[in-house]
């Protein structure tokens, strides 16, 4: 494969043009970010989306990583001068990296195996002889006399025919099409078996443990339809010593099918090549195969893993913001007591505390009277409870407060995951230097429902927990992964410039670290940006940055309207003119009542004869058009917003058959978790999810989707209680 061919087969297995292929590669290769390009040159790429970009980015740099490597197995292969033009040619056309090491093994330099000490032996021309099978008559043990050499340490002929079967034996095993056909064979035919550990199924110190893998004590599963959270399972049991498992194929058919395409008729060296065979089969060609299956199997497992990982950690960022209430978070704990901040609407911080609500009915009553003084004195109007530990006891409390003192105000459970992290952070002490650590959870857990993208960001990802086996996986692809989710829901909603952290600005598009922590240092000392043009003001924002950062960075009340909108500076002249051509300037983005009379005509206009008429891309007008719609428009505000609650439930509340609201916590590859306002999360398994066929679960429920759901079984004794979505009446 050439170079020139890249594009032409990305944009044949992606289902775009040439020229959209090409339009990406070259706008990335000038520096451009992937956000950047999907928003701001849609006439370049033919409106190609994020999704599609990034399988652009990483299929271009994969492809010219097997050009380059065809290179290199070529050159090595010539310095060897081994290399045929039928051998060439099967190299270049090669596109898979696997098939590409098949045919490079035979010449990869290696450690001293049999074959080699044998081949220094000089018993290659007889293995050649063997192999070619045209010897129907002769005297096997005359032909092997020939090649005993006692300075070679080949005294007698069965250490000569045992020499040549070791080259046999690896020449089968390194045959690229033995290797595909083996290969095929147990990805049609293999199983994954597991069993417990003996040794360590007789220890009581690993009962836990062995609890945890009790579905794997004796399980079989196809290799061919064993799904990506079995992999992630088994892979665990493996490495904790709980399971044995093992790759179990019909090793005799698989020996029979090998010999079929090697022995091609009657000699006198058929038995030999066949127990050649058959040891090459179980002494190298499977104990590869086997790694290489699992390993592909823990592959696709672990990027299916990220891939519901990232989609759900895009659904919780991009969950509806509450804004406008004043909130008292609280962090739950039992002997440390309960953790307590409460924050402004903006966010700030206005007093922190600790109350003790589970260590005695008197410090309990205290935390009454302490609390519903604070709720008044502040005006709280929302009270936010992480979901840890005593979490239950601390919604009980407040459910109980809210109703015997008729505050009129909800109460909200939420995620906490990843608040202690933040609370140990470098940030929260740069945030927070004069706040306790341990309270600094309460904060970020009062902050979170106000704005779950901004506090959020604050938070390594991978600690956020919404996902599966995210331990298990491929830690720098999994952080690789979400830091490109982050970064795509941050751009994807804006960032108020005047307001945001330095770590929210740590991921808008071409901001890094350092040109954050510029502009909130510019911020503090120059007063707010008026508009977007002061970013050149920053140090070391160029006008490189400039061009990638400005559309996503939002002014609110700025003195040009169009700086709190995702119009991009450069196409102000444009946005003007689209103005002019309904009859309004930019002042009439401020007022209410012109504002209405602009959307009223904006409906009237046909972006493709407007673009014509302007001699600009359709694509940034029709952008151009819905962003003069609603300046400053949170597209967040069309998500659900999250339950609210004054009553706690209890378990044995719970009647089966009865129908309750509740919020998507997680999507896992076998079912959806639902907090439906008791203790536990309730689970819907994949298949009561809908009666329609679907591929994954995320197909049918987002992160933070507020439905309706059936409680089809409680079972108190497990604190287990499983859902459904399709019984559901619609």
């Amino acid at each position: 494969m050439l170079l020139t061919e890249v594009n032409d087969l990305i944009a044949k297995e992606l289902s775009v043009k040439p020229f959209q292929v090409k339009a990406v590669e070259d706008l990335l290769e000038e520096g451009n970010t992937v956000p950047f390009i999907a928003r701001y040159r849609k006439e370049a790429t033919g409106e190609l989306d994020e999704e599609k970009i990034l399988n652009i980015k990483e299929r271009s740099q994969y492809l010219k990583n097997i050009v380059k490597r065809q290179e290199e197995i070529i050159a090595s292969i010539e310095a060897q001068e081994k290399l045929t033009p039928e051998l060439q040619e099967m190299i270049n056309k090669t596109i898979k990296l696997q098939e590409l090491e098949d045919l490079y093994l035979p010449y990869k330099p290696k450690k001293r195996t049999r074959a080699q000490v044998a081949r220094e032996k000089g018993l290659e021309p007889l293995s050649v002889l063997m192999l070619s099978q045209t010897l129907q008559e002769g005297d096997i043990e005359a032909i092997a006399s020939e090649y005993i050499n006692a300075e070679n340490e080949l005294e007698t002929t069965e250490a000569v025919l045992a020499g040549a079967q070791d080259i046999i034996a690896e020449v089968m095993a390194e045959r690229s099409d033995i290797r595909a056909l083996v290969r095929r064979l147990i990805w049609q035919n293999g199983q994954i078996s597991t069993k417990f550990n003996e040794k360590e199924a007789a220890s009581e110190d690993n009962e836990r443990i062995l609890r945890e893998f009790l579905t794997y004590k004796e399980y079989i599963e196809p290799v061919k339809r064993i799904p990506s959270h079995r992999v992630l399972a088994v892979n665990r049991g493996e490495d904790k010593d709980a399971l044995k498992v093992t790759l179990e194929i019909n090793h005799e058919a698989n020996i029979s099918n090998i010999a079929q395409k090697i022995i091609t008729g009657e000699s006198i060296f058929k038995e030999l090549i066949f127990d050649a065979i058959k040891d090459g089969y179980k002494r190298l060609l499977f104990p590869s195969i086997e790694r290489e299956i699992r390993s592909v199997l823990t592959e696709n497992a672990e990027k299916q893993a990220i891939k519901v990982f990232g989609i759900n950690l895009r659904q919780l960022l991009l969950q509806a913001p509450l804004s406008g209430y004043v909130v008292l978070g609280l962090d739950p704990g039992y002997r440390t007591g309960c953790k307590a901040a409460i924050v402004d609407a903006t966010g700030a911080l206005i007093h922190t505390d600790v109350f003790y609500l589970t260590t005695g009915e008197g410090k309990a009553n205290e935390a009454k009277v302490r609390m519903l003084e604070l709720i008044k004195k502040f005006k709280v109007t929302l009270i936010s409870i992480g979901n840890g530990t005593a979490s239950y006891e601390t919604e009980q409390f407040a459910a109980t407060l809210i109703n015997e003192n008729k505050l009129g105000i909800n109460y909200i459970v939420v995620n906490e995951a990843g608040a202690s992290v933040y609370s140990a952070s470098k940030l929260a002490k740069e945030e927070m230097p004069d706040i306790d650590v341990s309270l600094r959870g309460a904060v970020s857990i009062a902050r979170r429902v106000q704005d779950p993208l901004s506090e959020l960001v604050k938070i390594d990802p991978k600690s956020i927990g919404v996902g599966q086996y995210q331990h298990d996986v491929n830690q720098k692809e999994l952080g690789s992964a979400l830091a490109t989710v982050v970064e795509s829901c941050v751009n994807y909603v804006g960032v108020d410039i005047n307001t945001a952290s330095a770590a929210l600005l740590t991921y808008v598009s071409g901001i890094n670290s350092g040109l954050a922590k510029n502009i909130v240092t510019y911020r503090n000392e120059n007063g707010v940006f008026q508009d977007r043009k002061k970013l050149m003001k920053v140090p070391r924002l160029g006008a490189a940055a400039f061009t990638q950062c400005a559309g996503f960075l939002r002014i609110v009340n700025a003195k040009n309207p169009l700086d709190n909108t995702q119009v991009h500076p450069e196409s102000y002249p444009l946005a003007e003119k689209i103005l002019d051509k309904l009859g309004f300037s930019l002042s009439d983005l401020l007022d209410r009542s012109s504002l209405e009379k602009i959307n009223s005509e904006i409906l009237k206009v046909d972006a493709t004869v407007l673009a014509k008429e302007l001699d600009a891309g359709e694509p940034t007008v029709r952008d151009i058009i819905d962003a003069l719609k609603k300046p400053g428009r949170d597209p967040r505000d069309e998500m659900p917003v999250p339950v609210l609650r004054q009553n706690i439930v209890k378990l044995s509340d719970i009647q089966k058959e009865s129908v309750v609201k509740g919020t998507v916590q997680n999507i896992v590859d076998f079912g959806v978790f639902v907090d439906i306002g008791i203790k536990v999360n309730g689970l819907i398994h994949r298949s009561e999810l809908s009666d329609k066929p679907f591929r994954h679960p995320v197909d049918v429920v987002s992160v933070g989707d507020v439905i309706d759901v059936m409680v089809i079984n409680v079972d108190e004794e497990r604190n287990r209680i499983a859902l459904s979505l399709k019984k559901v009446k619609k």
